[in-house]
């Protein structure tokens, strides 16, 4: 017993395989013609806070950002993008404070010196 392809003239056979394929070719060129392109996340926008004395606390903009500081470890903290002012307390005391600019998906470093910083 033969499929039934095999009982179609050649010629009919031939222009059927062809159309086949056409067919699949334009299938394939629509998946990637509609198909979505993935796009990385933008870069966050962060302040880093490099330097804090153990267990001091670092505000944002008059907001406690973060936990508590740990000796040598950097804080990272999302922020959005545009001005903010920095401030270090370690009790009720400011020990450190500065204000920066920090553009979108920038990351800006904030080396906490010894002494006040306006």
């Amino acid at each position: 017993m033969t499929g039934g392809c095999d009982r179609l003239p050649r010629m009919q056979r031939t222009k059927l395989r062809n159309s086949i394929g056409v067919m699949a070719a334009v299938s394939l060129a629509a998946c990637s013609w509609w198909g979505h392109k993935r796009r990385d996340p933008p870069n966050p926008t962060e302040i880093i806070v490099n330097g804090a004395p153990a267990d001091s606390l670092v505000f944002v903009d008059g907001s406690q950002a973060g936990q508590p500081a740990v000796r040598g470890r950097p804080q990272m903290l999302e922020v959005a993008p545009g001005d903010h002012k920095v401030e270090v307390h370690s009790g009720d005391r400011v020990v450190y404070r500065e204000d920066v600019y920090v553009a979108s998906g920038q990351h800006v470093m904030v080396s906490v010196l010894s002494g006040w910083n306006r």
